[in-house]
């Protein structure tokens, strides 16, 4: 496998030059960094190339890596069916670059982008419907960026007197913020099947319990 995935690497990197930045074979997997301007081409590439027919578009997903000056790393994975192979292609985006959307290629990546857009703000130029899919419409930031706040910055509630659903910030009690780590087991005092750390009258000190 790693035999074929090689020569498929190789022959991208043959056929497209303009695309193909860097490519690597790594515990059986192959793995192409795509330039951003030229993503479509590739993709329409490895679709109709008798040599790969990567039909089927699996995933898209992306990578936050906040220190970097291309903080994103968006990632597409493939199959082809036909020769029993997978791709993953990745591309370094800016925060402020567009990249392209590949749906004329694949109309199943719709949902894909809609959700990378949602989760890291990532736009895709060319996309007919880019709009929030997994958070709500009134949802402030995006929640897979690594500086996003696990509390989030607003809660929702529905008031009883307005008769809807509001927005307000997110005010947090002291006490939501200690944890004290304990198991839930923690102290119990249990008897398991065979064991022999019993005591006479039946019961399991603290000690035998942990």
């Amino acid at each position: 496998m790693s035999d074929a995935l090689t020569e498929l690497g190789q022959h991208l990197e043959t056929r497209r030059k303009d695309c193909v930045l860097s490519w690597d074979v790594a515990h059986g997997e192959l793995t192409v960094k795509v330039a951003l301007s030229n993503i479509v081409g590739l993709v329409d590439f490895l679709k109709a190339d008798p040599a790969c027919k990567f039909s089927t578009l699996v995933d898209i997903t992306a990578v936050d890596h906040p220190n970097r000056p291309k903080r994103f790393e968006v990632v597409y994975h493939f199959l082809s069916m036909y020769r029993n192979q997978r791709i993953r292609l990745k591309i370094d985006v800016r925060e402020e670059d567009m990249v392209p959307s590949i749906l004329p290629v694949h109309p199943s990546a719709n949902w894909f982008e809609r959700e990378i857009f949602d989760m890291f703000g990532i736009l895709f130029s060319g996309h007919p419907d880019l709009r929030r899919i997994l958070t709500d419409y009134g949802f402030r930031g995006h929640p897979l960026r690594k500086d996003f706040p696990t509390t989030g910055y607003t809660e929702v509630r529905y008031d009883e007197v307005q008769k809807r659903v509001v927005y307000e910030p997110v005010s947090l009690v002291q006490e939501y913020r200690q944890f004290d780590f304990m198991s839930p087991w923690e102290g119990a005092e249990y008897i398991l099947p065979g064991d022999d750390k019993a005591a006479p009258d039946g019961h399991v000190s603290k000690e035998s319990a942990k």
